[in-house]
């Protein structure tokens, strides 16, 4: 990953309603949320949504397709696992002890019990 597209991920999330949304979608998998879903859970009016939801697509952190008459918002868990491996890659100098409760945080993760990365 580049510094430029670390950056504008980092700056996407940089914000407390678009960093709600990323968690959101997140944590509902590949499958998704519909626009309307995403603007009830988290209260926030529909235009500030949407603009939320460029900056995140913009940035490459989500993707959306069409269902019918909904979009459907749904994370870019490729793009999030290049972000992180971007901001880990020289970790530890040597050292792992300094990352292992990065690498706990990562074999306790629910993804693979959940079937969402």
């Amino acid at each position: 990953m580049e510094l430029k597209n670390a950056v504008t991920g980092l700056s996407a999330l940089a914000h407390p309603g678009r960093l709600a949304v990323f968690r959101l979608l997140v944590k509902a998998g590949r499958e998704g949320v519909a626009a309307g879903e995403i603007a009830r859970q988290l209260d926030v009016p529909p235009n500030t949504l949407s603009s939320n939801l460029n900056i995140l697509a913009h940035a490459d952190l989500i993707e959306s397709r069409r269902d019918g008459r909904s979009v459907i918002y749904s994370a870019r868990y490729e793009s999030m696992a290049d972000l992180l491996e971007y901001l880990m890659e020289d970790c530890c100098g040597g050292n792992p002890e300094i990352c292992a409760r990065l690498a706990d945080m990562v074999l306790r993760s629910h993804c693979d019990q959940e079937g969402h990365a």
